[in-house]
């Protein structure tokens, strides 16, 4: 154990203080499986078409994180937004799961590290660097944390029966939106990194610890892999963050 920084010298006790399972209670008639869309317009959009049922609030200082439930073919799925970056998502993915959830699709977007990926490709990602803190908090340390291959499996097998232009790869999970630089985009990008987000190797840590399932849909948005940032502020398909949100309902349904 290398103790000289905080963030690598790993505790491998398993309960904590404040341990989820012990301070909040299961929710009635939650789902076995959650969608965790990092797109507001999606949620809001689903809710004035009538399909959400809210089922419980997560409290914080910055107000109420409401869990939804919905059907899809005849099996219900639970609906949160996450929050944005891994210490946020880390905790509400936590207290999801003291409510009752095991399997987890989340969706959202990323930058891209290789320039041959056009706007709205969707990464799957297999495996994560691990450029966050919180993941280190779950796992002993280590470069790089893996999705399940079977939960990448399913992910493929629903992008396929759609015709979905996708990748599987790897992708750098980060907590420092600017301190992208070119040095260190140029060492993730020569490790076969495809995509840069500031979330899923800590979702991968959480899900790890806490023996349940989780896989990601990205889709791939601003380009920081040349000399200059590319916002790529082309004209998007409103609909886009949608199909990928019913894309991500079907996956977690399928595992």
């Amino acid at each position: 154990m290398n103790t000289e920084y905080p963030i690598l010298a790993f505790d491998g006790e398993t309960e904590a203080l404040i341990e989820p399972s012990k301070v909040l209670k299961p929710v009635d008639g939650i789902p076995e499986r959650c969608i965790l869309p990092i797109y507001d317009t999606v949620i809001e959009g689903l809710k004035k078409q009538g399909l959400l049922v809210h089922v419980k609030d997560i409290g914080t200082s910055m107000g109420p994180m409401p869990i939804y439930k919905m059907t899809w073919e005849g099996t219900e799925v639970a609906v949160a937004h996450p929050g944005l970056c891994a210490p946020l998502c880390a905790g509400v993915m936590e207290e999801i799961i003291a409510f009752g959830c095991r399997k987890f699709i989340a969706c959202g977007s990323a930058g891209v590290l290789d320039r041959s990926l056009a706007k709205g490709t969707v990464v799957v990602p297999s495996v994560a660097v691990r450029d966050e803190g919180t993941s280190y908090h779950y796992v002993s340390p280590s470069r790089e944390i893996a999705t399940e291959p079977e939960v990448v499996a399913v992910i493929e097998s629903v992008l396929r029966a759609h015709g979905v232009n996708y990748r599987v790869g790897k992708t750098w999970t980060t907590d420092a939106i600017y301190r992208e630089t070119k040095n260190r985009i140029a060492k993730r990008k020569s490790e076969g990194c495809l995509t840069v987000e500031m979330e899923c190797s800590a979702f991968l840590a959480v899900a790890k610890f806490r023996g349940v399932r989780f896989g990601q849909l990205l889709a791939t948005r601003d380009d920081v892999s040349g000399n200059e940032w590319d916002p790529r502020h082309t004209e998007e398909h409103k609909s886009f963050p949608e199909r990928l949100f019913w894309l991500s309902v079907e996956a977690c349904v399928r595992l």
